[in-house]
């Protein structure tokens, strides 16, 4: 197995995790509440964001590992 391959597969379990990291994020970060029939729904917006920005960046990791393990090496 040469290096290229082997950066390519540590490329995408990377991905994998920064994109379990970031929906988590995402998901943590709206909470609603009730109160006197009136649905108050809370969320920290700055976080929220970074939730996006790491799943952004897990689906360009995922691009590069996918794009080292396709690419022939002559």
């Amino acid at each position: 197995m040469n290096t290229r391959k082997i950066i390519g597969v540590l490329l995408i379990v990377l991905s994998l995790g920064l994109g379990y990291f970031g929906l988590n994020k995402v998901s943590d970060n709206s909470t609603s509440i009730e109160v006197l029939d009136l649905k108050v729904d809370l969320s920290n917006n700055s976080e929220k964001e970074l939730g996006y920005v790491y799943v952004g960046l897990a689906v360009l990791v995922l691009g590069g590992g996918l794009f080292l393990l396709k690419k022939n090496s002559n």
